[in-house]
């Protein structure tokens, strides 16, 4: 792989960038989809998600990432410092270009009209850094799981949807919290092998606080519960009978919990329902956007 992808975590970026395609899909729906305006949130939503992922592993670097004993493709960072492919600096160096990045296309959308974004991308920024930077180190205080939850969720989804349509609403906000519920559960389930290096480092995150056996039912609550939302608003929403097409993806998320139940003590076996639960969120997302594209068609 090459070391520039590999220390982006490139591959991960469906974390972030899928919120925004969902969120692009309901402005559609209500007559508002501005395409150069999306590749501008693309790209700045994407540049603070690749700073975001540089910068944990700088910070990481001289704490849990230098005592993991058992990283896997999903957790443990990207490796490339460890692995002497990058050093330290450098890292950091491009952490900080990306986030200069993000900032200018923020910036270039607030003085063409949407002023908000000022808010919402600081938002994003203070998460992305706040995350990982000491000493504030909100993963390490037990905060890191909700921060991610709101940062690749309904803040994604609502900022979109607010520089498509210059609105800001409620239902935007609700949009993003089937994918933060499942990327949460990513970072979830990525704690599991990473235990003891991040308990021996001081992450107190709440893996490490409830331990693995109480953390498998925090995570089945996490895949199961987009679909518990889901069905509300079915239930609740005139004409959102579409979004039922999300129930062809529960086998995929069922099958994430019953590795991880049945392997949540060990490290490499775990690995499946890693990737299992990414698949939940992508696919979940896409499902989620096709159905609002199918919504505009039949309207």
């Amino acid at each position: 792989m090459n070391i520039y992808v590999k220390a982006m975590r490139l591959p991960f970026l469906t974390g972030s960038l899928v919120p925004v395609i969902l969120a692009a899909a309901f402005s559609w729906l209500h007559g508002s989809l501005d395409l150069g305006r999306l590749v501008l949130v693309l790209i700045g939503v994407g540049s603070l998600h690749v700073a975001a992922n540089m910068i944990n592993d700088y910070y990481d670097d001289p704490g849990s990432d230098q005592i993991n004993l058992h990283p896997t493709p999903f957790s443990g960072g990207s490796r490339v410092i460890q692995e002497q492919l990058m050093d330290a600096k450098t890292v950091w160096a491009m952490a900080m270009g990306f986030f200069v990045l993000g900032t200018a296309t923020g910036v270039w959308l607030v003085l063409t009209g949407r002023p908000f974004v000022a808010v919402i991308g600081l938002m994003g920024f203070l998460a992305g850094y706040l995350y990982s930077a000491s000493p504030i180190s909100l993963m390490s205080r037990g905060l890191g799981e909700v921060t991610i939850f709101l940062a690749f969720g309904p803040l994604i989804t609502w900022g979109t949807y607010y520089v498509m349509t210059e609105l800001l609403t409620l239902e935007a906000f609700l949009l993003g919290i089937p994918l933060g519920l499942l990327i949460t559960a990513v970072i979830w389930i990525n704690q599991f092998p990473d235990l003891e290096a991040d308990r021996d480092a001081g992450k107190r995150n709440w893996v490490v606080r409830l331990g693995r056996d109480r953390s498998r039912f925090i995570y089945a609550l996490l895949m199961l519960g987009p679909y518990a939302v889901v069905l509300f608003w079915v239930l609740t929403q005139p004409g959102s009978w579409p979004y039922l097409a999300a129930v062809l993806t529960i086998p995929i998320a069922l099958k994430a919990i019953k590795i991880l139940y049945a392997h949540y003590q060990t490290y490499d076996e775990i690995i499946p329902a890693q990737a299992l639960t990414i698949q939940t969120h992508l696919v979940l997302g896409l499902v989620l956007s096709g159905a609002l594209v199918f919504q505009k068609v039949i309207s």
